[in-house]
């Protein structure tokens, strides 16, 4: 079972969102993805947010750091379409300390292609 749940989860993401406005996550789907890629920037040796990360699975650390509101997910960025691809949409992670240099990585979406 996960702890914390979907829903408990996609909260925390979104509570610091201004009422109003759209939230960033709304939907489990979106969730899990931003959880597995912020699972494989620690796979790729990025430093965990959390205590008592050591011995955890990445997946699990990336949960809890989600939920502890450690990184924050940007909203989709759309790109322009160029002549010879189509336009990817891109989520990005941020690590969240306050007042220190964060880290984004961004990857790609699945890529629609034009025929």
């Amino acid at each position: 079972m996960l702890h914390p749940s979907y829903t408990d989860l996609i909260e925390a993401v979104n509570s610091g969102v201004e009422p109003g406005e759209q939230p960033v996550v709304q939907s489990r789907y979106s969730i899990v993805i931003a959880a597995a890629k912020r699972a494989r920037q620690l796979i790729d040796g990025a430093e965990p947010l959390v205590a008592k990360a050591a011995g955890k699975k990445p997946l699990s650390t990336a949960v809890q750091e989600l939920y502890e509101q450690k990184v924050t997910i940007l909203p989709e960025l759309e790109e322009e379409e160029e002549p010879e691809s189509a336009a990817v949409e891109t989520e990005a992670i941020s690590e969240a300390p306050a007042g220190e240099e964060s880290e984004t990585a961004e990857t790609s979406g699945e890529e629609k292609t034009e025929e």
